[in-house]
């Protein structure tokens, strides 16, 4: 079996096809965008790209759902399960891409008073969705999803205080 480079989405789809024991591709594009999105996008050609790669690795078996569509199930092997494994408890840091559009306009010359507004209701808004979120479901959270919905909070509090200070600062 080749030896596979692995990737951040490599890991995305392990963890997701481990959480929901097997998975088809379609099933891991959806678990992602309904879990994870808000905080790491990935494109729903990547997930089925990562399926093939991680089943040619040997990292995932592959069975044939029986009737209807035919759809092909995904599950870890050892070798994937260990593979996870070692990712999660790898305490290495790797700086975070802030890839904020509205940033990027600022540096480029939009008008501050443009795109603060709309930048900041939409965090306010995300803010509120997802104290929203914590509030109702908090309690049903492993520690980790609700230490990552924790981080999801306070970055848009950071953010809200950000657009705010943009807002209202004089030239």
């Amino acid at each position: 079996m080749p030896e596979a480079r692995l990737t951040t989405p490599s890991y995305l789809v392990l963890g997701i096809i481990e959480k929901l024991g097997e998975a088809s591709p379609y099933d891991v594009k959806v678990e992602a965008a309904r879990t994870v999105a808000p905080f790491w996008s990935v494109p729903h050609a990547q997930v089925y790209a990562q399926c093939d790669r991680l089943l040619e690795a040997g990292l995932l078996s592959q069975a044939r759902q029986e009737g209807g569509r035919n759809r092909r199930l995904m599950s870890l092997t050892e070798a994937g399960r260990e593979a996870l494994r070692g990712w999660l408890e790898d305490p290495a840091f790797v700086p975070v891409e802030a890839r904020e559009r509205g940033i990027l306009k600022l540096w480029f010359g939009a008008r501050p008073g443009t795109i603060a507004p709309v930048q900041l209701s939409e965090h306010e808004r995300t803010l509120t969705e997802y104290e929203g979120l914590a509030e109702s479901v908090g309690e049903l959270l492993t520690r980790g999803q609700r230490e990552a919905l924790e981080f999801g909070i306070r970055y848009e509090r950071m953010m809200v205080d950000f657009w705010q200070w943009v807002e209202h600062r004089e030239d």
